[in-house]
């Protein structure tokens, strides 16, 4: 990537049309959907005509709440032809959190699938907007969501809702010029998506990304693995997060790579597809590799065709690497590091790193970026070789968290720099995370802010306090241990506390550990001294003996 790009998301599509028309651009394995991009780009065009006749105009907000499905896909090139901003809704999420995401966003339209694990996702509306029910379709009034007028099911007819395939008729109603006026009319630096990262508030931002941000990060990213249009991407990572947007559909989109994505991890779809497909990369979390080697057939399929991907979210154990770049036949693995309001990466190693890089670093800053490490308090950079908060600055930058211009100005500084919260360190040129100046967890990838699972535990009324602290963990790189000080005269089990976030919050913040305790180490001006507690969850875990006190949460 010589020069970054200035064009639109269309733009693009469009531009690897012309270049590529027949090569494959996705293909499911468990659905009926296989295109090339030309063909691809006839399906977005024809729903973006369609949305454009429903209604819908530059600068609404649409969220989506669904599986990887084709419907997914579409709708993020279509959504973004048209200038209508979408937004991201985490799968785990449930009714709270998509109530407060979809009147935080200001969404106008909400698209769904029949069914998320554990999730009715159409009881699930219903609940939260009764109205829905006998409302004629695109005519919501809900007293709870007054911006949510259009809901529309990808899988059925639903009382209230349109279902995906009526939408493309609509599109009679708009003629090729108006159209065309409407692409003219976008600019690569409007914001185009929204996803929602927490914070330790423990209320979620919606952090503004705009064309510009993610077309050039996702060409960046595809440059470290060196796709091509021979190359084929495995993707069961979710659409929704970072991960599956930026590093897999943008990454392959740019290079007019094939994608193949699954509605959902497993470990036995993903050696499946491999081998069938001839996928020359997959994407994943540690956790994920660490599933697939672990599985019982693993050795029964061919991985021969592999040779890259992406292994992010949290650090990968030397063993596991190792394992990986043999076993899965994958020596040119890379590692990213970023997050969600920096596009997402911010480094990456490539597929001519060495192993040692790959293990000890999460690669070097990339190119049309900034990068620094700085003194947290005093804001001044350090030299290589001494830890810091790290720093980033570039085109990747997000716009800002969508209506909290307090939080966004805590996060990017006047001069631009956008503070990570991560401390790192640099070593000729490569930098190495080694911790977080926050108390953020991440868990198999996914992130767990404690104070927003405190809060809720502290709604039980048999909860006088609680306090949530990361501890080490090799099947996760961490898991959430959870200090629980009970109100005098009340009686309740680790498995009730448990199963009541379980029921309310997703399911990646259930602590995997809780442990009642009669007080906690305070300092002499009254604050809670975590770092004790830590030590003492690593000692009633016995980190560095054999054995484990607790049950594994999700065993």
């Amino acid at each position: 990537m010589d020069k970054l790009m200035n064009i639109t998301m269309g733009e693009l599509l469009e531009s690897i049309v012309k270049k590529h028309p027949m090569r494959p651009c996705v293909k499911y394995i468990e659905m009926d959907y296989a295109r090339t991009y030309y063909e691809f780009n006839r399906d977005v065009d024809d729903f973006a005509k369609g949305l454009l006749g429903m209604g819908f105009k530059k600068g609404d907000h649409a969220a989506v709440w669904a599986t990887n499905y084709p419907q997914w896909l579409i709708l993020l090139f279509a959504t973004a032809k048209i200038g209508v901003v979408l937004v991201t809704v985490n799968t785990n999420y449930k009714e709270a959190e998509l109530e407060y995401l979809l009147k935080n966003s200001d969404s106008k339209a909400l698209f769904i699938c029949d069914g998320l694990k554990d999730i009715d996702c159409e009881k699930t509306l219903y609940s939260i907007c009764p109205e829905l029910k006998t409302c004629k379709p695109g005519q919501l009034q809900s007293e709870r969501l007054p911006y949510l007028k259009y809901v529309c099911s990808f899988d059925n007819h639903y009382d209230g809702m349109f279902y995906w395939t009526e939408i493309p008729k609509f599109g009679v109603l708009i003629t090729e010029e108006e159209f065309k006026s409407v692409k003219r009319s976008l600019h690569p630096d409007d914001v185009i998506n929204m996803q929602y990262t927490s914070g330790t508030t423990g209320f979620p931002k919606g952090v503004m990304l705009t064309h510009n941000n993610i077309v050039n990060n996702g060409m960046q990213i595809g440059d470290c693995m060196k796709f091509t249009h021979r190359d084929r991407l495995c993707i069961p990572v979710p659409f929704f997060h970072c991960f599956g947007l930026v590093l897999a559909i943008m990454a392959s989109v740019t290079h007019a790579t094939a994608m193949v994505p699954l509605l959902f991890y497993t470990p036995m779809k993903v050696m499946h597809t491999i081998e069938y497909e001839k996928c020359t990369a997959v994407h994943g979390v540690p956790t994920m590799f660490i599933s697939i080697l672990e599985h019982r057939d693993f050795n029964k399929y061919d991985y021969s065709s592999l040779r890259t991907g992406i292994m992010a979210g949290s650090p990968c154990p030397e063993p596991v690497m190792k394992m990986v770049l043999e076993k899965m036949h994958m020596p040119e693995i890379t590692i990213t590091y970023g997050q969600t309001e920096a596009s997402p990466a911010c480094t990456m190693t490539t597929v001519d790193d060495d192993f040692n890089h790959k293990i000890a670093s999460v690669g070097k800053g990339l190119a049309f970026q900034e990068a620094k490490i700085v003194d947290p308090d005093t804001g001044v950079e350090l030299p290589d070789g001494m830890p810091g908060e790290f720093c980033v600055r570039g085109y990747n930058v997000m716009k800002g968290y969508y209506k909290m211009p307090e939080a966004t100005s805590r996060t990017i500084d006047r001069d631009g720099w956008l503070h990570s919260g991560d401390i790192a360190v640099r070593t000729d040129g490569y930098f190495k995370i080694t911790g977080r100046l926050k108390d953020m967890i991440i868990r198999g990838g996914e992130n767990i802010f404690p104070k927003e699972v405190e809060d809720f535990i502290y709604t039980h009324p048999a909860v006088r306090d609680v306090q949530i602290v990361a501890v080490p963990s090799e099947r996760y790189g961490e898991e959430a241990f959870a200090f629980v000080v009970k109100k005098d005269g009340y009686n309740i089990t680790e498995k009730e506390i448990r199963d009541y976030v379980m029921n309310n919050m997703s399911r990646h913040k259930v602590p995997t550990y809780i442990y009642f305790i009669d007080k906690f180490p305070m300092t002499a001006s009254g604050k809670i001294q975590k770092f004790k507690l830590r030590e003492e969850a690593k000692r009633l875990l016995n980190i560095d003996g054999e054995t484990i006190m607790f049950v594994d949460a999700d065993e």
